[in-house]
């Protein structure tokens, strides 16, 4: 089993279920994006995903990655940000585990997430809430009931 193989084995069976107690559908979510991740690089370099190694997911490679999803598959960028987020996640899970990709792992890390224009939350206007407190009681026993 290649360092890769076994490093995301444990991430999912130590890491997410066990030490996070991460939620089904977190736990789907990240898996979802190791398929895309590796049938990608797969269709990028050849090497099938068993033979793959931590190596083999450097920044360049994860940059091709994201923009793949973006332009070929049509994700938002927020989709994007959470595919990696949780390659952020298992690269700091890797960088515990093996020291020596260190160097590989951080230039992972430091891709930074799209920025993406946020609808605002937006409350009520003055006016509005002058128009809701002014509004009567309408319950049973009230006395904008019983003025009626």
């Amino acid at each position: 089993m290649s360092l890769l193989a076994s490093t995301l084995q444990a991430f999912f069976t130590d890491r997410l279920i066990h030490q996070r107690d991460a939620s089904p559908k977190t736990i789907k979510a990240y898996r979802d994006t190791f398929r895309l991740l590796l049938r990608f690089i797969e269709e990028e370099t050849g090497k099938q995903p068993f033979l793959l190694d931590l190596a083999d997911l450097d920044a360049p490679m994860i940059g091709a990655f994201l923009t793949h999803l973006e332009h070929e598959r049509g994700n938002s960028p927020r989709t994007r940000n959470a595919r990696l987020a949780a390659i952020h996640s298992f690269c700091k899970y890797a960088a515990l585990r093996h020291p020596e990709h260190a160097a590989t792992i951080t230039r992972v890390i430091e891709i930074p997430s799209k920025h993406y224009d946020r609808t605002d939350v937006t409350y009520l206007t003055e006016p509005e809430i002058d128009a809701v407190l002014a509004a009567p009681n309408r319950k049973p026993g009230s006395a904008a009931a019983t003025t009626r």
